[in-house]
Order: C-alpha cells, then structure tokens, then sequence
C-alpha cells in the first residue's frame, strides 16, 4: 500500500528535479554536473512530454553552461573572463530555480530552446 505522506506530484518530478540539484550542486563540486547531463539523456526518451522538455532545456543547459564556462576560463587572463564566470553561474542558479518552480507544477518549460533564461 501506499503512503499517503508521500505526494505523487513528488513521484513524477523527482528525477527532473534531481537533475536540476545536481546542476546546482555543480557548482561547487562540478562532477555532478555530468552525472546531471547523462541522466537527462537517459530518462528524456520515456519522459512524459512536460518532462521531456525539461530534460531538453536540463540538456542545453549543460553545453551551454559548459561553453559559458570556457570562454570565461579563456578570458580570465583579463577581467571580463571573470565577470562572466560569475554570470554563469548566476545564469545556471536562475535556470535551475525557474525549472524546478515548473517541475514542482508539473508543467512543462515553455522555451527549451532559450540561451538566457
């Protein structure tokens, strides 16, 4: 039987919300990120379809970040590599708060495809 404490709402959105505490937790330790991006391509392609655009939208948010990332590494020669490090990371907070609001609400990310927000 099942136990009424636990919310069913929780049982569909875990494993997208999961992958967005690992991105933020990648942060600071950085190799959940790719423990992230790999569960998102393993649980897009039997994903419902608000799930799936989250996992498309966790998907590019990796690259993206990761190309953020680079760039800003490549230019921390000079001060404006910093600045954007420090972008990113707010970019990836932002993202990553917005999803998981959406995923609670089982409602799916509305512009997967967007660079910024």
């Amino acid at each position: 039987m099942s136990d009424p404490r636990q919310s069913p709402v929780a049982d569909r959105a875990g494993p997208v919300t999961v992958v967005y505490v690992l991105y933020l937790v990648g942060l600071a330790v950085g190799i959940t990120g790719l423990i992230a991006v790999i569960m998102a391509y393993v649980y897009r392609n039997d994903a419902p379809a608000w799930a799936a655009s989250h996992y498309q939208f966790q998907i590019r948010t990796f690259w993206i970040g990761l190309l953020y990332g680079l760039i800003g590494l490549v230019l921390a020669l000079v001060i404006i590599g910093w600045l954007l490090l420090v972008f990113t990371a707010v970019w990836m907070i932002v993202r990553c708060v917005k999803g998981m609001k959406l995923a609670a609400e089982l409602r799916p990310y509305p512009d997967p495809t967007a660079w910024l927000w």
